[in-house]
């Protein structure tokens, strides 16, 4: 020690050692000197500065008042007085805290169970607000964080791990925290789903528009369909923060699909939040997707559910969506709907029908008032009117709508009829006995002589916002199912069309087995009467199609003497007359075929005879 003497500055050096007192030193136990350089160093710590002289040891109002007593004892000026710095470690009040219990309980969190986790997590958060804000955010939230990330914490976790997030700057919560709540939407534990979900809106903001619609909607939209209705009605509530930040491709290929199952859920608490839901964002709907949708989930499934408060539901949402429908829909779809309401059962939905009836009617009024000005009837409504922008809450929740501006275009509907033209034929009613149809004529009848406009087939329009989509793929079930339009003359009255003519025979083929000339015609004759009568006689319509005209022949029967050989012989014998075959055998020759004989139905009894 006196060799290394030289090292340690006066400043650090106790009153012995400094005296060179080296008989009270040799009398002292081993950890006085230690003991008081353990206090210099307690002293530069929670000072922050360096300790310059030995008299400022004595002040002591920066130290904890846990630690004062034994730092006052470390440096005692009689050696042997000292304390011994393994009892401060281990009995001192200042080292046994909250914190160092809670960073030693998170160390070994794998070797805990699962009641002492949930037990420590609940008070995590209260004791969060005693220990010191900076080693927390540095050393507590990092092992919580890591901890819910690879499974080792319980859904009770999340609460605190939020609660101490809440302390980061926007910009330190996003590198820290978010990537860990990004992964943890993946996890099988409905625990932390449900935590997840109803605490979206304190993070649901931060979260980017690609995170949302690459990995977190995807794994989201599992709750859709979940047994739990509890966790089906918060997945609903969530998409309310979340829908601003999904594509136009997921929301039209995807979420609306969800929601028209939701609409018929069990529960009617899901039915009437699904109404108020699809409300809310029909702001964030294309225009295409709002014709489609919007007056099908309110007025044929919301405001005919039996649930009340779903039908007062549906009545809000469409008054809160009122600028999105031109005049024609509100005379022809929306104003039936509710007026039928007017007469409900439920006072309340009686008086929202009243007040909405009134509203829509005004809104009419309003739009034909132009004719006198403009001349012409506007069907679209103008979008300075913005009372329809209703504010909708949940059915169980005040959880009010986040929509941006309304944004009100008119959709102007042209349907062109389907038209048929016989321009290339004329027939009279007199001179017209036979005429000839093959397929290049029938071909020229259905492509040609028809014209139709490019109308989509499923009633539902484009699925994505470019119109690019296909049309019959994966229905949402808000299919129209009032259709108002004119109607377009369908594939039956084409083909009608097209075979309401008579069928000649092909040209005969000469040989000497080929029936009379007298039999062809009569059997290839035209029916008596015109083509009218004749398709008026048979209630089928497809009937009338034209066919190629029935095989006149047979096949031919191999005879061994007078026995007709084999079995299948005999089957193929069941459709002729065996008498006119076996009888009259002067009308076989060589290798031609027989005539047809009338035609029986069922099996024959054959008569074989042997030579």
């Amino acid at each position: 020690m006196l060799q290394y003497d030289w090292l340690i500055g006066s400043q650090y050096k106790s009153m012995e050692l400094s005296k060179s007192d080296w008989a009270l030193i040799r009398k002292s136990p081993v950890w006085a000197i230690d003991s008081w350089g353990l206090g210099c160093l307690i002293y530069e710590i929670f000072s922050g500065a360096k300790l310059s002289k030995t008299e400022d040891l004595r002040n002591t109002a920066f130290l904890p008042k846990t630690l004062l007593p034994d730092y006052q004892r470390l440096l005692g000026s009689t050696p042997s007085r000292r304390m011994n710095p393994s009892k401060l470690i281990n009995n001192s009040e200042f080292f046994q805290n909250k914190l160092v219990e809670t960073i030693q309980f998170l160390d070994i969190l794998n070797l805990k169970d699962s009641v002492e986790k949930d037990a420590f997590f609940r008070k995590l958060v209260s004791l969060a607000e005693q220990l010191p804000r900076q080693i927390v955010l540095a050393k507590v939230l990092p092992m919580l964080a890591a901890a819910l990330e690879f499974g080792s914490a319980s859904a009770s976790a999340l609460n605190p791990l939020l609660k101490l997030g809440s302390w980061l700057s926007v910009d330190d919560f996003n590198v820290k925290v978010l990537p860990t709540l990004t992964k943890l939407f993946a996890s099988n534990d409905r625990g932390i789903r449900v935590g997840l979900l109803q605490h979206i809106d304190q993070f649901g903001s931060s979260l980017s528009s690609q995170v949302v619609d690459e990995q977190v909607f995807p794994h989201l939209a599992n709750g859709f369909s979940d047994t739990s209705a509890f966790l089906r009605e918060l997945t609903l509530k969530a998409m309310l923060i979340l829908v601003p930040k999904l594509s136009q491709r997921t929301i039209s290929g995807s979420l609306l699909k969800y929601l028209s199952k939701l609409q018929v859920d069990e529960e009617p608490a899901i039915r009437t939040n699904t109404t108020i839901l699809i409300g809310n964002i029909a702001a964030y709907l294309n225009e295409a997707t709002r014709k489609r949708v919007l007056i099908n989930a309110f007025t044929v499934r919301a405001l005919r559910d039996g649930f009340a408060p779903a039908r007062s539901a549906g009545i809000m949402a469409l008054s809160a969506t009122s600028l999105y429908y031109d005049i024609t829909e509100i005379g022809t779809r929306i104003l039936p709907s509710l007026v039928v309401l007017t007469v409900d059962g439920d006072s309340d939905v009686r008086s929202k029908a009243f007040e909405a009836t009134e509203r829509f009617l005004n809104l009419v009024k309003q739009g034909f008032g132009q004719v006198e000005t403009d001349g012409e009837v506007s069907t679209s409504l103008s979008s300075t009117n913005t009372a329809g922008a209703s504010i909708l809450g949940w059915a169980m929740s005040s959880l009010t709508m986040k929509g941006k501006t309304a944004e009100s275009s008119a959709l102007s509907t042209n349907i062109t009829s389907l038209t048929v033209t016989n321009s290339t034929e004329n027939i009279t009613a007199a001179g017209a006995h036979e005429i000839k149809v093959s397929k290049v004529q029938t071909d020229n009848v259905s492509t040609k002589n028809i014209t139709e406009s490019s109308v989509p087939s499923n009633g539902w329009g484009d699925m994505d916002e470019d119109n690019s989509a296909d049309d019959d793929v994966d229905k949402d079930g808000w299919d129209d199912m009032e259709s108002f339009e004119s109607p377009v003359p369908s594939a039956l009255s084409r083909i009608q069309a097209a075979q309401q003519r008579p069928v000649q025979a092909p040209p005969r083929v000469s040989s000497t087995n080929s029936v009379s000339s007298a039999e062809e015609e009569t059997f290839f004759s035209k029916p008596p009467g015109n083509s009218g009568d004749y398709l008026a006689q048979d209630d089928d319509p497809w009937a009338a199609i034209a066919a190629p005209p029935p095989s006149t022949t047979v096949k031919p029967l191999s005879l061994s003497g007078s026995r007709v050989a084999g079995p299948t012989r005999v089957r193929q014998a069941q459709h002729v007359s065996i008498d006119s075959v076996l009888g009259k055998k002067s009308e076989v020759s060589g290798r031609g075929r027989g005539r047809a004989g009338p035609m029986k139905l069922g099996a024959q009894r054959i008569n074989r005879s042997s030579d």
